[in-house]
């Protein structure tokens, strides 16, 4: 798992279940002349079913974007399972709310409870449609000490040591053998050589297989440095922690160590 991947779209559904929980604890209803308010826990289909159903739904989303390959539950996405009962969550709540007995009203918890999950609905939804809500949660880490190439990395995996980055394709500084100081990335020559080198995304982006096949195996995280081992066209072949290799389509405002 890899918390790095997960986007402003998450921490906007992080906040909304937290909300909701605790709007679960406040007045569900209220009345004239009564001060002991009961809340949405004693209505068990209130407090476990809907609002707890809530928080289940903001988990489902986030372990689906933190898991290094997207799970499936009965062949539909975790995100789009999440996402969904988010919706219901936000609809039963509004009844709830538009119905209100006549001697009764609205209490904190119910209110509040509407809006938590009326937010964390629309971030569920809207964080595939908006650049905004993509970018990374948690800002990528600086490095800390140079390493040789080779060694035991410190800032994610593959760290190459602290030095200057640049763009994929510039002009790469002067290289050093192999084992000793700094590794410097190698450009493509002229000639079509390719030398694997180091990179890093500057936003989640998904890795393909290499059959071409249209769902993504993985997800390469901010913050977390890849090896490039294979340049096809504008693509590369990237190879992740745990070995696995899919090519990155989309190299645009990578870093390279």
């Amino acid at each position: 798992m890899n918390i790095r991947s997960l986007t402003r779209g998450d921490g906007v559904v992080i906040g909304a279940a937290v909300l909701l929980f605790i709007a679960s604890f406040l007045s569900f209803y209220t009345a004239d002349g009564y001060s002991n308010a009961p809340n949405a826990w004693e209505y068990l289909y209130m407090g476990l079913g809907v609002y707890f159903g809530g928080v289940i739904a903001a988990a489902l989303i986030v372990v689906n974007r933190i898991l290094p390959q997207p799970r499936k539950v009965a062949g539909l996405d975790l995100g789009t399972v999440g996402a969904s009962f988010a919706v219901l969550v936000a609809w039963i709540i509004f009844w709830s709310l538009v119905d209100v007995p006549d001697s009764l009203s609205a209490g904190g918890g119910l209110i509040l409870g509407f809006i938590a999950s009326l937010v964390l609905a629309g971030g569920a939804i809207a964080t595939p449609l908006v650049p905004a809500l993509q970018a990374a949660l948690l800002p990528a880490p600086s490095p800390s000490a140079p390493q040789p190439y080779g060694g035991q990395p410190q800032g994610g995996y593959g760290y190459p040591g602290a030095q200057p980055q640049q763009p994929y394709g510039g002009q790469p500084q002067a290289g050093q053998p192999f084992g000793g100081g700094q590794p410097q990335a190698p450009a493509p020559t002229a000639g079509g050589d390719f030398s694997p080198f180091w990179f890093a995304v500057p936003v989640p982006r998904p890795l393909f297989a290499e059959d071409g096949s249209p769902s993504p195996i993985a997800e390469l995280a901010p913050g977390t440095w890849y090896l490039a081992v294979e340049q096809r066209g504008a693509t590369l072949v990237a190879q992740t922690q745990d070995g696995r290799r899919g090519v990155l389509q989309d190299t645009s405002g990578i870093q390279r160590g």
